[in-house]
């Protein structure tokens, strides 16, 4: 099938099978690598993209689908030569460890903040939202403060 793919600003057109999934279509056809397979069962949160802004699991769905839709990978979040605030506070909070799982949550925390800019200030509701990503290596400590100090500066409170 002929599909057309609006990701991170561009058209893409493909000619895909029906089955394929989203993920399999962003690493293999377009070279967006970024977003990692883990699970490929929605469980673990590493093929995390944005989808029209709200985060979905690549892996569930399939790139037919995703016709007039703006996906948003990893590749796609910083600006330039810029990183998202989200990137420098996963680095400067050592929010990641082997690195496999940061793209899935560096999305969903994206579309969260986007969402609930004030999410860090409910620990409750940031670590039920955290949990639905899993990560094998950082214990979510410096996960959680990365969020914190990236939504305070989206927010313009460099206090962080």
């Amino acid at each position: 099938m002929n599909v057309e793919l609006m990701v991170n600003g561009r058209t893409h057109r493909l000619d895909v099978e029906p089955r394929t999934s989203l993920a399999d279509a962003l690493r293999d056809r377009l070279g967006l690598t970024g977003t990692t397979l883990g699970c490929e069962h929605g469980v673990c949160g590493s093929c995390t993209v944005l989808i029209d802004g709200t985060a979905v699991r690549s892996c569930l769905a399939l790139a037919v689908q995703m016709e007039g839709a703006d996906i948003r990978t990893v590749e796609g979040l910083a600006d330039g030569d810029r990183l998202h605030p989200l990137q420098e506070a996963f680095a400067a909070e050592h929010a990641l460890q082997c690195g496999f799982c940061t793209p899935g949550f560096l999305m969903l925390l994206a579309g969260a903040l986007a969402e609930e800019p004030e999410l860090d200030k409910d620990e409750r509701r940031l670590d039920e939202l955290l949990a639905s990503n899993l990560c094998r290596c950082t214990g979510y400590a410096g996960i959680r403060r990365a969020a914190a100090r990236a939504a305070a500066r989206l927010r313009g409170d460099d206090s962080h």
